[in-house]
């Protein structure tokens, strides 16, 4: 159980960096934002310029292929990085109904709907019970906020979060 709990993490992590990844390695190239650009009545962007189809693409890349990799299948790891995507945009969502900027640090709301919703689907794809999500959601939190902060002390990142 411990191998398959750490693989599921490993895929999330993944899931959730590659974006940040891709947008190092790739600058302004392929930079089309999900929106593209509207706003919604508030004056605010619908999700804001920093959620790309290239920080997708890239999240579900890296999600199938470590899926392959661990033996979940392609599949899974499709599900999985889609949901992923899929709670990053939620929690970007709020974040610009409160008029906050892409930037702007919101603890446990940046990391729980973009781990959560995978966790869920993993937990009930693996047969296990519904508190293994939450326990993968948590430890992926705790994860990504120290390895933002590594990232950000070995320059990766413009803020320590």
């Amino acid at each position: 159980m411990l191998e398959s709990f750490l693989q599921i993490l490993i895929i999330l992590l993944a899931a959730n960096g590659a974006p940040v990844i891709a947008a190092l390695f790739f600058r302004s190239r392929g930079k089309l934002a999900i929106d593209l650009g509207r706003q919604l009545p508030d004056g605010h962007p619908l999700f804001g310029s920093s959620k790309t189809w290239r920080g997708v693409a890239a999240a579900l890349l890296a999600s199938c292929a470590l899926s392959l990799f661990f033996g979940y299948g392609l599949f899974f790891g499709l599900i999985l990085g889609a949901l992923a995507m899929a709670g990053d945009l939620l929690s970007s969502f709020v974040k610009r109904r409160r008029g906050l900027a892409p930037s702007d640090r919101c603890k446990g709301w940046d990391q729980i709907p973009e781990s959560l919703l995978p966790s869920i689907y993993a937990a009930a794809f693996l047969g296990l019970a519904w508190w293994w999500a939450l326990i993968w959601s948590l430890s992926f939190t705790f994860t990504q906020m120290l390895l933002s902060r590594l990232m950000y002390c070995l320059h990766l990142r413009k803020r320590p979060y």
